[in-house]
């Protein structure tokens, strides 16, 4: 039996369909989800989630969030989310690069709030392009 999947953002549904695997970046590394995973409540971190729906892969940019899994039912709750598909890559990339300058000009001159904002935006850019199919060295 596949697992029901929902990814809802404030202004969007992303996803909603059935998948036979989902990974989900978890504020505590990776969580595979397979069907008749045990009940589930998890906090969601900026980063790419990945539906097995038959033999493909979709990749999905989610910007934070919740996750429930119950009854094969996995509902996916985010402040923003993107389908890699519909990101241009090349797009993508100049913006993780222009973060990841912006981040290192501030480490040097901005001030600690500052810091915490170009760290959150780089992270938003890395998970978009890594969705779009880009690969980020860490």
């Amino acid at each position: 039996m596949p697992l029901t999947v929902r990814v809802v953002a404030p202004d969007k549904t992303v996803w909603d369909s059935t998948a036979e695997e989902v990974i989900l970046p978890s504020t505590t590394g990776q969580l595979g989800i397979l069907p008749g995973h045990a009940p589930l409540l998890s906090a969601l971190d900026v980063g790419v989630m990945r539906v097995r729906a038959g033999k493909d892969w979709t990749t999905i940019a989610l910007m934070g969030g919740f996750a429930e899994v119950e009854a094969d039912e996995v509902t996916i709750l985010v402040n923003g989310a993107e389908r890699g598909d519909g990101i241009d890559r090349e797009t993508a990339r100049t913006a993780y690069s222009e973060a990841e300058a912006k981040l290192n000009q501030v480490r040097s001159s901005g001030s600690r709030q500052e810091q915490i904002q170009a760290e959150r935006n780089l992270r938003r850019a890395r998970a978009r392009f890594q969705a779009a199919g880009g690969m980020v060295q860490v």
